[in-house]
This record gives C-alpha cells, structure tokens and sequence, in this order.
C-alpha cells in the first residue's frame, strides 16, 4: 500500500477512503463456505436504516456473535468483514451477525453507536430463531467496532439487556485522547497513524466535547463493575495500543473477568487482515481459544 503512491488517509476524501477497503478486500479472498447467508434492512424510528447479514455455521449454533467492523467510523462494511465473519462462524459454531452500521460524516456521532444498540436488540430479540435455541449473545469488534461493541455492552448493563456472555475487543477505540505515547510513537505510525485518527474523530464526532461521552470514549465510564467477561486484543505497533490496554486495566480493576494479550510485533489493523498475515491467523486462533473457553463455562 505505501509503494502504492496513493495519498495518506488524512489526505483523502471518505469516498476515497472507502476505496481502500475494496482493495483489501481483494487480498483476503473469499471466507469459507457457511451454512446459510441472508441479509436484512433494520429501519431506526428517524427513518434511516442499516444492514446486517447473518452468517450461520452448519451444525447446531451454540453461540451468537455480534460483530462490528473497524474503519473509524467512516470506511468499511459487512462486504469487507464477511470473509472474517464466515471464519468465526465456522470456528466458533456460533451465528455471526455483521453490522452496516450508518457511516460518518454523512452520518456523525452517535449514528454508529445508535446503530450498534440496535442491532444488539434486534440479534437478542431473534437468538432462539438464528440459532435454534437460546444460546449465548457475544458482542465483538475491531477498532471503531470494539468501540462499539464495548459502547454496548456498557448500555445493555445500564438497561438491563440484554444478558451478554462476553464482549471481544480487537484494539478497541477507547479514548479521544491523540497524544499519549502510543499515539506519538514513530514507530506506530503504519496503517493507522494519529493524524488518521485525528482524521476520523473529525469526521465522527466533529464537537471535540462529545468525544468525552461514554458512547465515544467507554473508558470515561465513571464504573464498569458488573460488566459482560471481556477478551481484549492489542497490537504493538498502534496507536490504540494504549487506551486499548488502560480499558483491559480498568475492567480487571473493576472486577470484570479480563483476559488481554498484547500481539508483538503487530500493527494496527493486523487482525482482519485475513489470508494475508500469519499475525492474523494467531489473533484470530487466539479469539477463538478465548471465546470457546467463556462458552464451555456458560450455563445452558
């Protein structure tokens, strides 16, 4: 991509940002065969609307996994995630539901994160139909979408539901906070740097004071007790490395079950770079691991 001779992120239009993410869909190939595919419209009450696809493993589900894709908020879509998502589905044996949340700026804050809470309601309302039976609700994201995954899994306790079993954070967006030392760090400047991040806050959440709100930045949550087990993903050479392992630290300390692991050597965006990274392949083995092992200790 660098010898590639296109312009940095923070020097593009969305559109064409957006265009990155056909490029690399491209590298990862298509995901393996799944049992079933089908996508739906969810309309919200202001008459917008997202999509979602469900991808079902065959077998008997015994889980459902939510899941949010990365692009700050502003590029991505469940086309450049499904190849991710059939893997999961066929390694967990768990309904995958990918998420098309409304993208900034044509949508800003908090379109995505109203966006992520309705698709949550809309899985747990479904869980027996998806999956044949009331199994487990998992909530898992990478980049801005562990934002959003940990965002809603911080919701559904404050309403009460629904009852997740485990929310996974892939280098989550945690914080608005562009200058502590994994953002100043030369050596994680890569496929993310902190102009580019700076590039997306801008489109997302252009009033720098709402960046401060729980459903932008969860680690403002004054309390995490009582949250959903969390799996926490972090990559050495990332901006969000930080913020990613203050969250980790803040649920432990909060008495949240937290299991994370810093993937050395790795950058941003290493997880979903499916096909392409060994680094991939050990991320995803190890969300895996994580996600057998929190079900095979959820009662039925």
């Amino acid at each position: 991509m660098a010898e590639s001779g296109a312009k940095p992120l923070h020097e593009m239009t969305p559109d064409e940002a957006r265009g990155l993410g056909g490029m690399l869909r491209d590298l990862y190939g298509p995901g393996p065969d799944v049992a079933s595919v089908h996508d739906e419209k969810l309309d919200n009450p202001d008459g917008t609307s997202f999509g979602i696809r469900v991808l079902v493993p065959e077998g008997t589900p015994r889980a459902v996994i939510v899941y949010y894709h990365g692009g700050g908020w502003v590029i991505g879509n469940i086309e450049e995630s499904d190849t991710l998502g059939r893997q999961l589905a066929n390694r967990t044996n768990a309904v995958v539901v990918l998420v098309d949340y409304r993208l900034a700026p044509e949508h800003r804050y908090p379109a995505a994160a109203d966006d992520a809470w309705a698709a949550l309601g809309w899985t747990a309302q479904r869980v027996t139909e998806l999956a044949g039976a009331d199994v487990p609700l998992v909530v898992m994201g990478d980049s801005a979408g562990g934002n959003l995954a940990a965002i809603v899994a911080q919701r559904a306790k404050a309403e009460g539901a629904p009852d997740i079993a485990l929310q996974v954070l892939v280098y989550p967006v945690t914080d608005a906070d562009v200058d502590n030392a994994s953002y100043v760090d030369p050596a994680n400047q890569l496929l993310l740097s902190r102009e580019s991040m700076i590039w997306f806050w801008d489109h997302y959440a252009p009033d720098a004071a709402s960046r401060a709100n729980v459903d932008a930045s969860p680690i403002q949550a004054a309390d995490l007790s009582g949250l959903p087990p969390a799996v926490v993903l972090t990559a050495e050479h990332d901006p969000l490395r930080d913020e990613g392992e203050a969250y980790a630290a803040k649920l432990a300390a909060a008495g949240v079950p937290t299991e994370h692991r810093r993937f050395d050597g790795q950058m941003h965006g290493f997880f979903t770079m499916v096909n392409v990274l060994p680094g991939s392949a050990a991320g995803i083995d190890y969300a895996v691991e994580q996600i057998d092992r929190v079900l095979a200790g959820v009662k039925a």
